[in-house]
């Protein structure tokens, strides 16, 4: 059975900017706030390993080949110390 819930006291500001988001997506208030109340208790989407490859090579990330010469390069110079 839906229930409903109400917050009080939001700030002006608060509301301005719903406002304005909802317009920017053609929703209601009431609309937008379902849709973000939504989005903030949606279970995180588990990613297989094959799946999150494919996302750091979409997003161009990669590990210096290097990386393993510059942690032995700070090792090696705490160990002087």
């Amino acid at each position: 059975m839906p229930v409903n819930l109400s917050i009080k006291s939001a700030p002006d500001m608060l509301v301005r900017r719903l406002k304005e988001q909802a317009a920017h997506n053609h929703r209601s208030l009431q609309g937008e706030m379902m849709a973000i109340l939504e989005a903030a208790v949606a279970r995180p989407q588990c990613m297989s390993v094959d799946q999150v490859l494919a996302e750091v090579r979409r997003m161009g990330l990669s590990t210096p080949s290097e990386s393993a010469a510059i942690i032995r390069q700070d090792r090696d110079g705490r160990e002087r110390h």
